[in-house]
Protein backbone atom coordinates (compact mmCIF):
# COMPACT_ATOMS: atom_id res chain seq x y z
CA UNK A 1 0.00 0.00 0.00
CA UNK A 2 1.03 3.63 -0.11
CA UNK A 3 -0.17 7.13 0.66
CA UNK A 4 0.02 10.18 -1.61
CA UNK A 5 -1.46 13.67 -1.24
CA UNK A 6 -1.47 16.65 -3.61
CA UNK A 7 -2.93 20.14 -3.18
CA UNK A 8 -3.65 22.90 -5.69
CA UNK A 9 -3.61 26.18 -3.81
CA UNK A 10 -3.63 29.89 -4.55
CA UNK A 11 0.17 30.15 -4.40
CA UNK A 12 0.92 26.92 -6.25
CA UNK A 13 0.95 23.21 -5.46
CA UNK A 14 2.35 20.71 -3.01
CA UNK A 15 2.95 17.00 -3.55
CA UNK A 16 3.96 14.31 -1.05
CA UNK A 17 4.25 10.54 -1.29
CA UNK A 18 5.70 7.72 0.74
CA UNK A 19 7.84 5.03 -0.87
CA UNK A 20 6.64 1.79 0.71
CA UNK A 21 4.86 -0.69 -1.55
CA UNK A 22 4.82 -3.88 0.47
CA UNK A 23 5.25 -4.65 4.13
CA UNK A 24 5.29 -7.76 6.26
CA UNK A 25 7.17 -9.45 9.03
CA UNK A 26 10.24 -10.05 6.90
CA UNK A 27 9.77 -7.99 3.74
CA UNK A 28 9.58 -4.26 3.07
CA UNK A 29 9.94 -2.94 -0.48
CA UNK A 30 10.67 0.66 -1.40
CA UNK A 31 9.78 2.28 -4.73
CA UNK A 32 9.46 5.96 -5.59
CA UNK A 33 5.88 7.12 -6.19
CA UNK A 34 6.48 10.75 -7.23
CA UNK A 35 7.62 11.25 -10.83
CA UNK A 36 8.42 14.51 -12.66
CA UNK A 37 8.16 15.26 -16.38
CA UNK A 38 9.61 18.62 -17.40
CA UNK A 39 10.27 20.91 -20.35
CA UNK A 40 12.35 23.82 -19.10
CA UNK A 41 10.26 26.97 -18.81
CA UNK A 42 7.28 25.37 -20.59
CA UNK A 43 5.81 22.63 -18.40
CA UNK A 44 6.28 20.79 -15.16
CA UNK A 45 4.13 17.71 -14.58
CA UNK A 46 4.08 15.55 -11.44
CA UNK A 47 2.49 12.10 -11.40
CA UNK A 48 2.00 10.08 -8.21
CA UNK A 49 0.68 6.54 -8.10
CA UNK A 50 -0.95 4.05 -5.77
CA UNK A 51 -2.15 0.52 -6.37
CA UNK A 52 -0.74 -2.46 -8.24
CA UNK A 53 2.99 -1.84 -8.72
CA UNK A 54 3.22 -3.68 -12.05
CA UNK A 55 0.38 -1.60 -13.45
CA UNK A 56 1.79 1.73 -12.26
CA UNK A 57 5.26 0.93 -13.55
CA UNK A 58 3.84 -0.06 -16.95
CA UNK A 59 1.84 3.17 -17.21
CA UNK A 60 4.86 5.31 -16.33
CA UNK A 61 7.14 3.37 -18.66
CA UNK A 62 4.72 3.83 -21.56
CA UNK A 63 4.41 7.55 -20.85
CA UNK A 64 8.21 7.90 -21.01
CA UNK A 65 8.60 5.61 -24.03
CA UNK A 66 6.02 7.47 -26.11
CA UNK A 67 7.64 10.79 -25.26
CA UNK A 68 11.04 9.43 -26.39
CA UNK A 69 9.49 8.02 -29.56
CA UNK A 70 7.76 11.35 -30.30
CA UNK A 71 4.30 9.82 -30.59
CA UNK A 72 1.65 12.17 -32.06
CA UNK A 73 0.31 12.85 -28.55
CA UNK A 74 2.58 12.41 -25.55
CA UNK A 75 3.10 13.88 -22.11
CA UNK A 76 5.59 16.51 -23.30
CA UNK A 77 3.60 17.88 -26.24
CA UNK A 78 -0.12 17.90 -25.44
CA UNK A 79 -1.43 21.43 -24.78
CA UNK A 80 -3.07 21.07 -21.36
CA UNK A 81 -3.04 19.18 -18.06
CA UNK A 82 -6.50 17.90 -18.96
CA UNK A 83 -4.97 16.20 -22.00
CA UNK A 84 -2.29 14.65 -19.81
CA UNK A 85 -4.90 13.27 -17.40
CA UNK A 86 -6.67 11.84 -20.44
CA UNK A 87 -3.40 10.24 -21.63
CA UNK A 88 -2.77 8.67 -18.23
CA UNK A 89 -6.33 7.33 -18.05
CA UNK A 90 -6.11 5.89 -21.56
CA UNK A 91 -2.78 4.17 -20.94
CA UNK A 92 -4.08 2.83 -17.61
CA UNK A 93 -7.03 1.22 -19.39
CA UNK A 94 -4.67 -0.12 -22.07
CA UNK A 95 -2.38 -1.76 -19.51
CA UNK A 96 -5.24 -3.31 -17.52
CA UNK A 97 -6.86 -4.65 -20.71
CA UNK A 98 -3.51 -6.10 -21.78
CA UNK A 99 -3.14 -7.93 -18.46
CA UNK A 100 -6.80 -9.00 -18.27
CA UNK A 101 -5.90 -12.63 -18.94
CA UNK A 102 -4.20 -12.83 -15.56
CA UNK A 103 -7.24 -11.72 -13.59
CA UNK A 104 -8.24 -15.28 -12.74
CA UNK A 105 -5.30 -15.29 -10.32
CA UNK A 106 -7.29 -13.02 -8.02
CA UNK A 107 -4.77 -10.19 -8.26
CA UNK A 108 -6.17 -6.66 -8.29
CA UNK A 109 -4.52 -4.82 -11.19
CA UNK A 110 -6.17 -1.49 -10.39
CA UNK A 111 -4.18 1.70 -9.82
CA UNK A 112 -4.91 5.36 -9.13
CA UNK A 113 -2.89 8.42 -10.12
CA UNK A 114 -2.61 12.04 -9.10
CA UNK A 115 -1.62 14.22 -12.06
CA UNK A 116 -0.69 17.83 -11.39
CA UNK A 117 1.52 20.69 -12.43
CA UNK A 118 1.44 23.51 -14.93
CA UNK A 119 1.76 24.05 -18.68
CA UNK A 120 2.53 27.55 -19.90
CA UNK A 121 -0.67 29.32 -20.92
CA UNK A 122 -2.84 27.85 -18.16
CA UNK A 123 -2.96 27.94 -14.37
CA UNK A 124 -1.69 25.03 -12.23
CA UNK A 125 -4.14 22.12 -12.30
CA UNK A 126 -4.60 18.85 -10.41
CA UNK A 127 -6.45 15.68 -11.43
CA UNK A 128 -7.31 12.40 -9.74
CA UNK A 129 -7.31 9.51 -12.23
CA UNK A 130 -9.36 6.54 -11.04
CA UNK A 131 -8.64 2.83 -11.75
CA UNK A 132 -11.27 2.86 -14.54
CA UNK A 133 -9.30 5.61 -16.32
CA UNK A 134 -11.85 8.38 -15.70
CA UNK A 135 -10.82 11.43 -13.68
CA UNK A 136 -11.90 14.55 -11.78
CA UNK A 137 -10.21 17.92 -11.27
CA UNK A 138 -9.44 19.76 -8.02
CA UNK A 139 -11.37 22.99 -7.47
CA UNK A 140 -11.21 26.01 -5.14
CA UNK A 141 -13.75 24.26 -2.89
CA UNK A 142 -11.97 20.89 -3.07
CA UNK A 143 -8.29 21.78 -3.42
CA UNK A 144 -6.67 18.47 -2.52
CA UNK A 145 -6.73 14.78 -3.41
CA UNK A 146 -5.40 11.69 -1.60
CA UNK A 147 -4.80 8.18 -2.93
CA UNK A 148 -3.78 5.00 -1.18
CA UNK A 149 -4.05 4.67 2.60
CA UNK A 150 -5.72 8.04 3.10
CA UNK A 151 -8.06 7.62 6.06
CA UNK A 152 -5.57 8.30 8.86
CA UNK A 153 -4.28 11.54 7.36
CA UNK A 154 -7.58 12.93 6.11
CA UNK A 155 -8.94 14.48 9.36
CA UNK A 156 -6.04 16.91 9.83
CA UNK A 157 -6.15 17.99 6.19
CA UNK A 158 -9.93 18.50 6.32
CA UNK A 159 -9.56 20.75 9.37
CA UNK A 160 -6.67 22.86 8.08
CA UNK A 161 -6.50 23.09 4.30
CA UNK A 162 -8.30 25.62 2.16
CA UNK A 163 -7.42 27.20 -1.20
CA UNK A 164 -5.71 30.25 0.34
CA UNK A 165 -3.45 28.34 2.72
CA UNK A 166 0.24 29.28 2.11
CA UNK A 167 2.35 26.53 0.53
CA UNK A 168 4.68 26.12 3.51
CA UNK A 169 1.71 25.70 5.87
CA UNK A 170 0.11 23.22 3.49
CA UNK A 171 3.29 21.14 3.38
CA UNK A 172 3.46 21.06 7.18
CA UNK A 173 -0.13 19.83 7.22
CA UNK A 174 0.69 17.15 4.64
CA UNK A 175 3.71 15.96 6.65
CA UNK A 176 1.62 15.75 9.83
CA UNK A 177 -0.94 13.68 7.90
CA UNK A 178 1.91 11.32 6.94
CA UNK A 179 3.06 11.07 10.54
CA UNK A 180 -0.46 10.11 11.61
CA UNK A 181 -0.67 7.52 8.84
CA UNK A 182 2.75 6.01 9.51
CA UNK A 183 1.93 5.67 13.22
CA UNK A 184 -1.27 3.76 12.44
CA UNK A 185 -0.45 1.70 9.35
CA UNK A 186 2.58 -0.49 8.71
CA UNK A 187 2.06 -0.35 4.94
CA UNK A 188 3.04 3.36 4.79
CA UNK A 189 6.58 4.38 5.67
CA UNK A 190 9.60 6.59 5.21
CA UNK A 191 11.33 7.91 3.20
CA UNK A 192 8.94 10.50 1.79
CA UNK A 193 9.10 12.49 -1.44
CA UNK A 194 7.92 16.07 -0.84
CA UNK A 195 7.71 18.89 -3.38
CA UNK A 196 6.52 22.51 -3.30
CA UNK A 197 5.75 24.21 -6.60
CA UNK A 198 5.32 27.99 -6.87
CA UNK A 199 2.74 28.94 -9.51
CA UNK A 200 4.20 30.14 -12.84
CA UNK A 201 7.78 29.27 -11.80
CA UNK A 202 8.17 26.01 -13.81
CA UNK A 203 10.78 25.19 -11.18
CA UNK A 204 10.89 21.73 -9.63
CA UNK A 205 13.92 22.36 -7.43
CA UNK A 206 11.94 22.43 -4.16
CA UNK A 207 11.85 18.63 -4.16
CA UNK A 208 13.01 16.93 -0.97
CA UNK A 209 13.71 13.45 0.34
CA UNK A 210 12.60 13.00 3.95
CA UNK A 211 13.88 10.05 5.96
CA UNK A 212 13.98 9.21 9.65
CA UNK A 213 17.05 11.42 10.12
CA UNK A 214 15.50 14.56 8.58
CA UNK A 215 15.81 17.23 11.31
CA UNK A 216 12.73 19.29 10.49
CA UNK A 217 10.44 16.26 10.09
CA UNK A 218 11.55 14.95 13.49
CA UNK A 219 11.01 18.39 15.05
CA UNK A 220 7.58 18.70 13.44
CA UNK A 221 6.29 15.30 14.54
CA UNK A 222 7.52 15.84 18.11
CA UNK A 223 5.90 19.29 18.29
CA UNK A 224 2.64 17.87 16.92
CA UNK A 225 2.61 15.02 19.46
CA UNK A 226 3.41 17.36 22.34
CA UNK A 227 0.73 19.82 21.18
CA UNK A 228 -1.91 17.10 20.99
CA UNK A 229 -1.10 15.92 24.51
CA UNK A 230 -1.20 19.49 25.85
CA UNK A 231 -4.52 20.15 24.12
CA UNK A 232 -5.99 16.92 25.49
CA UNK A 233 -4.95 17.83 29.02
CA UNK A 234 -6.58 21.27 28.66
CA UNK A 235 -9.99 19.93 27.59
CA UNK A 236 -12.87 20.74 29.94
CA UNK A 237 -13.79 18.20 32.65
CA UNK A 238 -16.16 15.44 31.65
CA UNK A 239 -19.79 16.38 32.32
CA UNK A 240 -22.32 13.80 31.16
Amino acid sequence: MTYCVAMRLEQGMIFAADSRTNAGVDHIATFRKLHRFEVDGERLVVIMSAGNLATTQSVLSLLRQRARDAAPKHILNVPSLYDIAELVGGILREVIDRDAGQRQSGVDFGSSFLVGGQIRGEAPRLFHVYPAGNFIEATVDTPYFQIGESKYGKPIIDRVVDFRLPLEQAMKCALISFDSTIRSNLSVGLPLDAMLYDADSFDGSRHYNIDEHHAFYRELREAWSDGLRDTFRSLPPLRL
